[in-house]
């Protein structure tokens, strides 16, 4: 897209004239259409980012990249850099995202260092943070019980990291409570005891009986719920948060100029830049952590294709050798594509799994990696606005009754939604679209995926617990094993074409994303590695902040199914002890803000 004069603005993935300020997408979460938002143009790294940001410690870099998308006229830069000083305050180590070698050419990229020992910190304290200097703004001068005081009901699904990582980040926050669905006993205990166990009387529990997809839907539909969102103002706090998509940017940028450091300091004669081939690979089940990664390359991070690393839900795998997104598996062997500008027969393959788990009347599956386990991934419909916009709206006429005049951005930008909008109803009623083969190639250019399974992930965390390793033995948790048996697979089964001779990926530095701290899935780690004599759980994994954790008294409400209205009701009754009846000019009760994790 072509360059918009700032502030940056945000419009809906399905098209609309909303355009919304930083402040404003942060607040609302899901767009009124419920597509998602995205920044309304890509900004530019600066001439010499390489030279000028190579020494920054993360904080830095996040202010940097911050600023990319955030204007001064939203958030002073001085402000801006205190939110971000305060969010890293909580993380154990220095580096907040250290890389970690543990082979010659593979890399871990520790992301579990917060409060909750998960990835999604990184995104959530900062999160939790923007909403509190928000609320403190807009409710500047005005008195505890005002009529017009704002306040925030957080509403977020869980498949076990984002609710602690959400409830740790927004804890005690003034003018805000926080509801966090989350599907009963399919969680890990420890994932469980995390969230459950908060005391803090702004923070609730909600076990649906169900799966994390029908949680999301759940939280969907209460933010579709036009009356309802206005009278509790809903936000988000999963990554169908714009914010939390910037967050995990910077971590890309942080590991590569970590990589640099590191090489340079074998060889410095080694590691010129424009020679370097790296990859990520990046476990994923909702693909915010990915597309994180997909901003990055596209402010002009030199990377290679990002890895995909899926477990045995793999509709992100079927899509990215398939072309087509449905929640089944597919048997049909060609899939003809009726959507806008698809003139295209697509030829499909099904694709055979290596998976033992076993599938639920939802189609999802249970696995080792339950935080990807999910059928339906809600990021994903963000790469899709790209992928119609920059190959499915060329053709797209200047419509000068409106004045456009800006080689028809406006026009592509409303077809693009409108495409997207036309895939996500066939994918709620139909349960499957399908891309045109030129669009699928597009998405191959910029990702591969592998998909792993559990006996796979089993054998990954035992291989590199092995104590022969060079680089000393690593426990991983099972999803970042999903991550690193992915790598492995690409390296053995990918070649690329050079000159039309194939030759190896030898040469290829893999950085593989680790998510979470492996004590949060001890069944899996310890499944995996009771056999060895020399381990010790408690003694090799284990952290003190976990000790007793699951003796702790807890704080649930259960939800008997996944009707919406179940959910509504909680949350009215809960928001009304918390903070009574909010009284509006009319004269009427009016409930409060409401946002969604």
């Amino acid at each position: 897209m072509t360059a918009i004069p700032k502030p940056m603005k945000y419009l809906s993935t399905r098209g609309g004239e909303e355009r919304l300020s930083f402040e404003e997408t942060v607040m609302t979460g899901l767009a009124q259409d419920g597509g998602l938002f995205i920044p309304a143009s890509m900004p530019r790294l600066p001439a010499n980012w390489q030279t000028e940001w190579k020494d920054l410690s993360f904080q830095e870099l996040a202010l940097q990249v911050y600023s990319l998308f955030i204007d001064e006229s939203e958030i002073p830069r001085s402000d801006l850099a205190e939110l971000i000083n305060k969010s890293y305050s909580t993380f154990r180590k220095d580096e907040v995202a250290p890389l970690k070698q543990i082979n010659d050419n593979e890399y871990i990229l520790e992301l579990f260092h917060g409060p909750t020992f998960a990835f999604k910190d990184v995104a959530l304290q900062f999160l939790g943070n923007l909403f509190e200097y928000f609320l403190k703004r807009r409710n500047a001068n005005k008195d505890e019980n005002a009529s017009d005081r704002e306040r925030l009901t957080v509403v977020g699904a869980t498949s076990g990291d984002t609710g602690s990582a959400a409830i740790y980040g927004l804890r005690g926050k003034k003018d805000v409570s926080i509801f966090i669905t989350f599907p009963k006993g399919k969680v890990s205990p420890i994932q469980e005891a995390q969230m459950t166990t908060v005391e803090d009387e702004n923070v609730f529990n909600l076990a649906v009986e169900g799966t994390f997809d029908d949680c999301q839907d759940i939280v969907k539909a209460l933010f579709a719920d036009t009356e309802f969102n206005t009278a509790y103002r809903l936000g988000a706090v999963n990554s169908i948060n714009w914010a939390r998509i910037l967050a995990q940017i910077v971590y890309y940028f942080s590991s590569y100029f970590s990589l640099l450091k590191q090489l340079n300091a074998k060889s410095p004669d080694t590691t010129s830049v424009p020679n370097l081939r790296i990859q990520y690979a990046v476990p994923t089940g909702n693909f915010g952590d990915i597309l994180a990664g997909f901003y990055a390359k596209r402010l002009g991070l030199p990377v290679e294709p990002l890895l995909i690393a899926t477990n045995e839900n793999d509709i992100l795998t079927r899509f990215f050798r398939t072309g087509r997104y449905e929640k089944a598996d597919s048997s049909v062997a060609t899939s003809t594509s009726n959507d806008i500008n698809n003139k295209e027969t697509l030829q499909t393959e099904k694709v055979h799994g290596t998976g033992d788990g076993s599938q639920s009347s939802s189609g999802v599956k249970a696995t080792l990696s339950p935080a990807m386990d999910i059928l339906v991934s809600s990021n994903f419909e963000r790469l899709l606005w790209y992928l119609a916009f920059e190959h499915m709206t060329s053709g797209a006429a200047i419509d000068e009754n409106r004045g456009d005049v800006d080689g028809g951005i406006r026009v592509r930008i409303e077809m693009a939604g409108k495409i997207v909008k036309e895939w996500m109803a066939k994918l709620k009623s139909e349960g499957s679209f399908a891309v045109p083969t030129h669009v699928l190639k597009a998405a191959q250019r910029e990702f591969v995926a592998e998909r792993v399974s559990d006996q796979e992930t089993i054998d990954t965390i035992r291989r590199y617990h092995r104590s022969d390793s060079p680089y000393g033995a690593y426990i991983a948790d099972p999803h970042t094993a999903v991550g690193l048996c992915a790598a492995s697979h690409y390296l053995s089964t990918h070649k690329e074409e050079a000159n039309g001779t194939a030759s190896s990926h030898s040469g290829l530095i893999q950085i593989i994303l680790s998510t979470a701290h492996p004590a949060k899935f001890s069944s899996a780690v310890e499944e995996a590695l009771s056999e060895n004599a020399t381990f010790d759980f408690n003694r090799d994994v284990l952290p003190d902040e976990f000790k007793g954790l699951l003796e702790k008294e807890r704080r649930v409400i259960e939800v008997k199914g996944t009707d919406p209205e179940l959910t509504k009701k909680v949350v009215k009754e809960q928001v009304k002890k918390l903070f009574g009846n909010i009284v509006g000019k009319d004269g009427k009760s009016q409930a409060e803000n409401t946002t969604s994790v």
